[in-house]
Order: structure tokens, then sequence, then C-alpha cells
């Protein structure tokens, strides 16, 4: 008694110590949930209990529990979006299709597990068959990013738990509430409590459930930074499985578009979605020298109409804010960096209100700096490069140590198929947007971008393993070379 009277203490002095995490909504600054740190090993620990009973449960179960994850969210998918409008400032009509994303990860997943990681069987010799079969790898631990706090880290989790894994979930402490409506509609649609964990918690906490011997791997989407820093850490630990879905440069190249507004378009959407808070956003726009002054205009007309406002304003916003004013700060340090190195301003990077996180879409010509910065602005800001012919085009496109997205707008068959041959990239359009990557195909980079585990319809691939068997219908066996005579045949 006197031992689990001591166990609690330390129990109630650990829970006393935990930082409180705190999510805000960035329109307002309004305090919108609370709730305190979480404890890795306990997370892990409990997890590692639940997973072999769901792990035995046939694919069948698993799926049909899932079906219904989909439709819990489905019946509150107006709850879920409002949170998430008020969590990340991402407009309301935007956050509406993350939902739908959501919903729709399920059947895909299934349809992408069933192609992917089938069961098959070929006989061999007489009696003999091979078969191949997938496990899941056990525990996994999903640490999941602000800009789609619900559809991102929900595209490893419904892969992870067809799969058989249990699966220990921590949020972006920026977006904690979204991250726990989450968890709550897998609980809610049936996933034992045990195989679906939330662990609420900042940097420390993402630190220490990497670190937990009881993983058996890691899915993670975030910064260049944090990729590297897990990379690192698991450097020693090769037999956990680590998938990394990093950020990008992203080229887009606009070269003798026929119609320029809708090119414009192309690149306001590549570049300006979700505040420019998405990893396929179109950072550096390539144009060529002396054919661009028609175009650039039009684009900026464009930016000049788009609306920047609080997630339900009417009429809709195009732009919400981005996700605090730490991050604002950080894009705004580096496009003043972009200016001091030489770059001409054609839409100003403004901040229309100081203590909100709010920025107006910017374009700079940077052209003229010969050692441009190689990173991800997180932000709305678009970099305009203006080179001489398709052969510099491509030079620059893959002038980056990211390899994530890359879009030509115009251009010949015959220069689309150059481009797509030459640009290294993982997802690579034609007359549409860096960011239409469809959930139904794989999603993923190299370079900075990734270590080449592509999601979306292939995040099956690094959910489970696959094991090959020899399998006979009896024992039957003999050796026919490099053994000495039975001593009963030598005595005759």
């Amino acid at each position: 008694m006197a031992d689990q009277l001591e166990k609690d203490a330390r129990s109630a002095g650990r829970q006393s110590r935990r930082a409180t995490i705190h999510s805000a909504d960035p329109a307002t600054g309004e305090i919108i949930w609370s709730g305190p740190a979480g404890d890795a090993a306990a997370e892990v620990a409990a997890a590692r209990a639940a997973f072999p009973e769901w792990a035995r449960q046939p694919l069948s179960f698993r799926s049909e529990t899932l079906r219904r994850f989909a439709n819990v969210v489905r019946t509150r998918e107006e709850q879920f979006a409002t949170l998430i409008a008020r969590e990340t400032g991402k407009p309301f009509w935007e956050a509406r299709t993350e939902v739908t994303a959501v919903i729709n990860k399920v059947d895909i997943s299934i349809a992408a597990y069933a192609e992917r990681t089938p069961i098959k069987k070929k006989d061999s010799e007489v009696g003999n068959r091979i078969a191949l079969r997938h496990k899941p790898h056990g525990v996994l631990a999903v640490l999941g990013p602000y800009n789609f706090p619900a559809h991102l880290p929900n595209g490893h989790i419904v892969p992870a738990l067809l799969a058989g894994n249990a699966v220990v979930f921590k949020p972006s402490e920026k977006t904690p509430a979204s991250g726990a409506m989450l968890v709550d509609c897998f609980h809610e649609a049936g996933v034992p409590q045990g195989v679906i964990r939330l662990l609420i918690g900042g940097p420390d906490e993402g630190k220490a459930l990497a670190a937990q011997e009881g993983l058996d791997g890691l899915l993670f989407t975030g910064s260049v930074r944090g990729g590297q820093s897990l990379h690192r850490q698991f450097a020693a630990t090769p037999e956990k499985i680590l998938a990394l879905e990093l950020g990008g440069n992203n080229p887009l190249v606009i070269w003798n578009a026929k119609d320029l507004p809708a090119a414009a378009a192309i690149a306001v959407q590549s570049a300006y979605l979700s505040a420019g808070q998405r990893c396929t956003a179109a950072r550096r726009l390539i144009v060529e020298d002396g054919k661009h002054e028609e175009f650039v205009a039009i684009l900026g007309e464009l930016i000049d109409r788009i609306i920047v406002d609080h997630p339900f304003a009417d009429p809709q916003p195009f732009m919400g804010p981005v996700i605090d004013l730490a991050a604002a700060d950080h894009v705004q340090e580096q496009w003043l960096e972009l200016m001091m190195r030489g770059g001409k301003p054609i839409r100003r990077l403004d901040r229309p209100f100081e203590e909100r996180p709010y920025l107006t879409p910017a374009l700079i010509d940077v052209t003229a700096i010969k050692a441009r910065p190689d990173e991800e602005i997180f932000g709305p800001v678009m970099q305009l490069i203006r080179v001489k012919d398709f052969d510099a085009a491509i030079a620059e496109a893959n002038n980056t140590r990211f390899g994530l997205a890359a879009s030509l707008v115009g251009g010949s068959p015959e220069q689309y198929a150059r481009f797509w041959a030459e640009v290294r990239a993982g997802v690579i359009n034609w007359n549409k947007p860096t960011n239409g990557a469809p959930s139904s195909a794989p999603f993923g980079g190299i370079g900075l971008s990734g270590n080449h585990r592509p999601s979306a319809y292939y995040a099956a691939d690094y959910c489970a393993y696959p094991v090959t068997s020899s399998e006979a219908d009896r024992v039957s066996a003999s050796i026919a070379q490099g053994l000495r005579e039975p001593q009963s045949e030598k005595k005759r």
C-alpha cells in the first residue's frame, strides 16, 4: 500500500510539473483550447499493450472500423471544419475541404492497402508454394504539422491502423484541439483507446516520444530542420522505420503560356493558398526574360484582388493569417533579407494588423541576387526569377537542395517531356498548380524534401513490411550431397 501511495505521489508530481499547452485563434488571439502536456512513455506503453489484439483482428474488421470513423467525421463535419478554421486561421471554405480529405482518406487507404500489400501465393514444386504476406511494424509514432492539422497526420494514421499498427499521435503544439478531435473521432468509431493514443505537448514531448524504446517507427510531416533532427536521432536504430515528409523550395515555370490570366490564376493558387503555408507552395516563379512583362502585370492585378481576412468573413477570403506572430515575424525577416541582398519588390509583404499575424501576398524579383537563399519561406512570398531560355529555366528549377514539387505552365508537349525528365522532384505537373497532388497517388519528394518514403497512396509501403514464406503441407526433406555413409552401411 505504501509503495502504491508513493507511486501515486510521484505521478501527481510529474503531472503538476507538466506544462499547459494553449491553442489560440490566430485571427483574434482568443485562447480556444488548453490542456496539460502528456507523458510519452505512458502513451507508448498503452499502445504497446493494445497492439497485439488489434493486429490479430482480420483486415476486414479493421477496414470496417475505419469506415465507421469516416462516418463519424462526416456527422461532425461542420464542427470539425469550424475548429480547424479557428485554430489555424485558414478560411472556412478551405477547412471544409480538409475535413472532406479526412473522410476520403479511408476508402483510398483501403484500396491502396489491397494494391500495395496484397497476399500472393505461387506454387513451385509439387506440394510446395511461395507465399507473400505483410505484417504491421507494431507501435508507430505520428508527429503532425499545424498547416493541415487533421488531413496530414490522418494520412499516416489511417494506413497505419489499417495495417494493424497501434499509433501514438502528437499533434503540433500550435493545433492540439484539432488533433484531439481527430483522435476522439477514432475512439467514437470503435478504434480501441489503447490503439490510438493522443500525446499533447511541444518539442520536448516530441523528442521524448521519438526516443522511446517501445516505438517501432515514426512518421513525420514537418520542417526540414525537424526531419534532419529525427534522422540523426534514428541513425543508431536502423531497425525502426522512419518516414519523413518535409518541405520544398518549389519552382513554377511559366513559358509561352497562351492564356495569361489562367497562368496568373495558377501562380496565385500555387503560391498563396493557405497563406503560403503548404509544403508544395510555389516559392520561385521562373519566367523568360523580356517576355514576362505582360504576365507579371496581369499577375500583379490578380494579387491585388486577393482578400485577406478572418476565416468566417463575408465574402470569404482567399487567405487568412499565418499560424502565429512568431511565424509572421520569421517570414518578414526572410523578406527583408531578400531585399537587403538586392531583391526588387513587385508587391510588398505588408502587415495590415501589427498585433495579429496577417500578411499580404508578396512578389519580389530576385533575379539580381547572385546567391539566393535556398530556403523554404513558409508564407505568402513568391520570388520572381528571369532566365534567358528554356535550358536556363530547367537549370533554375533544379537550383535547390529540395525536390518536392515543380510545375510547368505553358510550353509544348516536347518541352514538358523534357521538363518531366530533367527536373528533380517527386510531384511534377503541367498546366496545373504546384500544390495539385491527388490523394490517390503517391506523395513525396527527394533531396531535403524527404527520405524516399512517399506518403498518400504509397503510405501502405511504410506501414507494413513484407514476409516471404516457403510452405509445404507435409514434412519432406533429404540431403543428397556431402554426407558420409551411415555407420550401419559400413558394418555390412
